[in-house]
């Protein structure tokens, strides 16, 4: 992994908690990437966080969009999101990090804090925005931000269409991938660990798509029927970290161990929660096909390893849990949400759809040709797209050389 361009740490005066902001890389003088907050957040975490930022930015890169991708970068901090004195950290962090986000970093929410949450507390820290470093770049900043506003104020099934985009993107690659394979979406079964944003939209779209979701997992334990699941009404049960409420699960589902959903009979695994989930110890105990990699960094490298030896394909979080980021920018560029649009959802749906579906293609061709894995095909695609961007764009400033 190269060096960053950037990497600090942050004491909170108050608590003594602390945080982390890395800069990976500069695209026009800005970078992108979410704030997570969690015990046990550590710097290494953020950077390699980081680091995958900047190979989603340029992953989808596309020359004839308006959307011009950023550097990467991410934010963490070592607090349990639950502890009461969580949310005067995150104003305290944003504070001492207003400089940065003022002029070069876009932030939003991650792991553990909301995108309301995020934004209340930017607010609070003095903020415009938490993506106003980006804002001169843009041909007209009044209509960018008008078509964001409107794009988060769409809700679809009482949901918002901000959390489910990049569901909707984790399972359009999921659908690739068993294309690819020939396996039809009604003979495939899949197990989530993680119910919250990126874990719920991804199971309704799977679930929506034809596969039989058998087991989810969340805070309290799995819950699973080899039957299928009511995954709309576990959604409905849902509280605000996406635990479920176990009222409503039907007699013949059944409430196993959190790390139940690991074993699950299933063709298709999401893990889509923490960070690190499978290592090489408990890798052995999986039995799907297919890992989609919702969460970020959920798969260690030594698993991964030993996954691919015997023929479990690992879909990269580079690449599936890439259009949350890139459905910010499409929208606040211009390549979505113009006014009059007919359906904002079905329009942004579309979208992610076509670009997941290209993009996951591409990157399980080159996998096939080079004689590689998905993650190594999907780095040197996106280390070739780096290149372009840099000698079109550079690092500092429209006009700066890079």
């Amino acid at each position: 992994m190269s060096t960053p361009f950037m990497s600090l740490t942050w004491t909170d005066h108050v608590t003594g908690r602390r945080g982390f902001l890395v800069v990976d890389r500069l695209v026009r003088g800005v970078c992108s990437g979410g704030l997570r907050m969690r015990p046990g957040c550590t710097l290494e975490e953020v950077a390699g966080l980081a680091r995958g930022m900047t190979m989603k930015e340029a992953l989808h890169y596309d020359p004839r969009a308006r959307y011009v991708p950023l550097g990467g970068a991410k934010g963490g901090i070592d607090c349990d999101p639950r502890d009461p004195a969580a949310y005067g950290v995150l104003v305290r962090y944003l504070r001492a990090m207003r400089p940065y986000i003022a002029d070069s970093w876009t932030t939003g929410e991650d792991l553990g804090l909301t995108q309301d949450l995020v934004d209340r507390a930017a607010a609070e820290a003095g903020l415009t925005s938490c993506v106003q470093a980006v804002h001169p770049l843009l041909d007209d900043e009044a209509a960018a931000r008008g078509r964001l506003t409107a794009a988060f104020a769409v809700e679809v099934d009482g949901i918002g269409l901000d959390a489910l985009v990049g569901g909707c993107g984790v399972a359009e690659s999921v659908l690739t991938a068993l294309d690819a394979a020939g396996v039809a979406p009604a003979d495939a079964r899949v197990s989530v660990q993680g119910l919250g944003t990126m874990g719920g939209a991804t199971a309704r779209f799977l679930a929506r798509a034809g596969l039989t979701v058998v087991a989810v997992a969340d805070i309290k334990g799995t819950v699973a029927n080899p039957a299928g699941l009511d995954v709309e009404a576990l959604l409905a049960a849902r509280d605000a970290y996406g635990t479920v409420d176990r009222a409503v699960l039907r007699p013949a589902d059944r409430e196993l161990p959190d790390d139940a959903w690991l074993s699950a009979d299933a063709e298709v695994l999401v893990p889509a929660a923490v960070s690190y989930a499978v290592d090489a110890d408990n890798q052995a105990r999986i039995r799907a096909r297919w890992i989609a990699e919702a969460a970020n960094m959920p798969v260690l490298a030594d698993a991964e390893r030993l996954l691919t030896a015997r023929g479990v394909t690992v879909l990269p979080d580079v690449v599936v849990n890439s259009a949350t980021n890139a459905w910010w920018w499409w929208t606040l560029f211009g390549d979505i949400g113009a006014v009059g649009a007919a359906d904002p959802a079905d329009e942004a749906f579309a979208h992610t759809r076509r670009a997941m579906r290209a993009l996951v293609g591409e990157v399980l061709a080159r996998a096939g040709r080079d004689g590689t894995t998905p993650r190594a095909a999907a780095h040197a695609l996106a280390a070739d797209r780096l290149a372009e961007i840099t000698e079109r764009f550079g690092w500092y400033a429209p006009d700066a050389s890079a």
